[in-house]
C-alpha cells in the first residue's frame, strides 16, 4: 500500500519536482495502470497507489506536511466538491479523453462545439501580364448561408420547438457505471436533438429545417503582382458557414496563367529572344526591344556577340508578390540570323570577307565562324 512506499517514488520523481513534473509523471503512470487499460492483476492496486500519491503532492499544503512528518493527518469532512471522489479534479478531463467518461456527480449539460467551416476553391485563368502586373476578377462562390427566411433558425417563422422528450433539454443521454474506484457517467450528445436540448416541429419551408441554404455569391478578388501558375490566394472568412457559432472557413483562389508569344518567365525574370544580323554580331548595335507593358527598351549589343548570348537588362522584370517596388530582370537572348539568300553582292562581300578572315579562325571566333559558314553553306545549298 501507499503508506509504506515513499509518495515520491511512486511516482518516480525527486524530492525538488516541479507540480508540473510530478503532474507529467502522474498522467503517464495513470494512462499505463488503468484498469480499463492495464489487464494485470496488480494494476488496480498500483493505480491506486499513483492516485494517493498524487493526491498528496499536488496539493502545495499537504505536500508540506508530507515533507516535515511524512504522512498527511486525516483531512476533514471527507471529499470537498469537484474531487470526484478523491480523484484530482485536473485528471477528470484525462480520463475523460482517454476513456470516453465523464465523472458523474450531478448532471452537465454539454453542448455542440462550434465548428469551422469549410474551406472553398475556385480557379481564375489569366492572361500573361495580368498575372505580372496584377488585376482584378470576380469570382463565383457557391456556399452555404444562413436562410434569410428564418434567419438559420431552422423554424417557420412565428413557430417555437419544443423540449427534446429523449433528453429532458439538457441535449446529452447518461449512462452510469458503478466501479471499484467511484460511480462514472458516460455522457453522448443525444441523438435525437443533436445535443440542441429542443426539437423543430415546424420546419422553415425554404431550408428544410436546416438554418441554410446554398446561394451563389459574387466575390471581388485582388490580384496582386507577380503571381504564377498554381498560386493560391486566400481570402479570410470567404468560405462555407461555419457551425453552432464556428467562424466560416476561407476562400482560395487557384491562378492559372495563359502562355505569352513573346515572353517566358523564370521566377521574377522575365526572357525573351531576339534576332539580329551577323553585322550586328560582328561590329556592335544599339537596338529596342519590346517590354511586356508595351514599351520599348533599348538594348546595347557589344562587337563580337556570339549567338546564344544573354543579356540582362535589370529591373524590367516580374515584380516581387510580397514587395512590389521590387523587380526581377528581362534576360535577352541574342539568336543571330544567317541570311538564306544572298545577292551577288553580298555573296562578293562574304567572299572577301572570308579572305581576309582566313581559313581558320581563332579559337575565340572559332565556335560563331563555324556555325555561322555551316549555316551559310546550308542556306546557299538551299
Amino acid at each position: 500500500m501507499a503508506g509504506t512506499r515513499d509518495y515520491y517514488q511512486i511516482l518516480g520523481v525527486p524530492r525538488n519536482a516541479s507540480q508540473e513534473e510530478i503532474k507529467r509523471a502522474y498522467r503517464r503512470l495513470a494512462r499505463q495502470y488503468h484498469p480499463d487499460v492495464n489487464k494485470d492483476p496488480n494494476a488496480e492496486e498500483r493505480f491506486k497507489e499513483i492516485n494517493e500519491a498524487y493526491e498528496v503532492l499536488s496539493d502545495p499544503e499537504k505536500r508540506a506536511q508530507y515533507d516535515r512528518f511524512g504522512h498527511v493527518g486525516p483531512s476533514s469532512g471527507g471529499p470537498r466538491p469537484g474531487d470526484f471522489g478523491g480523484i484530482p479534479p485536473d485528471i477528470v478531463d484525462l480520463f475523460g479523453d482517454l476513456f470516453g467518461f465523464d465523472f458523474g456527480f450531478g448532471g452537465r449539460r454539454s453542448h455542440p462545439r462550434p465548428e469551422r467551416g469549410q474551406d472553398v476553391q475556385v480557379e481564375v485563368t489569366l492572361s500573361f501580364e495580368e498575372a505580372v502586373f496584377g488585376t482584378q476578377r470576380t469570382v463565383e462562390v457557391t456556399r452555404w448561408e444562413p436562410c434569410p427566411r428564418c434567419n438559420g433558425t431552422g423554424m417557420e417563422p412565428g413557430t417555437r420547438p419544443v423540449t427534446c422528450p429523449q433528453c429532458g433539454g439538457t441535449g446529452e443521454v447518461q449512462q452510469i457505471r458503478e466501479t471499484f474506484f467511484g460511480r462514472f457517467v458516460t455522457v453522448s450528445t443525444c441523438p435525437r436533438c443533436n445535443g440542441q436540448g429542443v426539437i423543430i416541429t415546424t420546419p422553415c419551408q425554404e431550408c428544410g429545417g436546416r438554418g441554410m441554404v446554398r446561394r451563389t455569391r459574387q466575390v471581388v478578388v485582388e490580384i496582386p503582382p507577380g503571381v504564377d501558375e498554381g498560386t493560391l490566394i486566400r481570402l479570410a472568412g470567404e468560405g462555407e458557414l461555419g457551425r453552432h457559432g464556428g467562424p466560416p472557413g476561407d476562400l482560395y483562389v487557384r491562378v492559372h496563367v495563359q502562355p505569352h508569344p513573346l515572353f517566358k518567365r523564370e521566377g521574377q525574370n522575365l526572357l525573351l529572344e531576339v534576332p539580329i544580323n551577323v553585322a550586328q554580331a560582328a561590329l556592335g548595335d544599339e537596338i529596342e526591344v519590346p517590354a511586356l507593358d508595351g514599351s520599348k527598351v533599348k538594348l546595347s549589343i557589344p562587337p563580337g556577340t556570339q549567338p546564344g548570348k544573354v543579356i540582362r537588362l535589370k529591373g524590367h522584370g516580374v515584380p516581387d508578390m510580397r514587395n512590389p517596388n521590387r523587380r526581377g530582370d528581362m534576360l535577352v537572348t541574342v539568336r543571330v540570323v544567317i541570311p538564306k539568300k544572298l545577292t551577288p553582292e553580298q555573296r562578293e562581300l562574304f567572299r572577301k570577307l572570308g579572305e581576309t578572315l582566313g581559313k581558320t579562325p581563332t579559337p575565340d571566333e572559332r565556335n560563331f565562324f563555324e556555325k555561322m559558314l555551316d549555316a551559310l553553306g546550308e542556306a546557299l545549298g538551299k
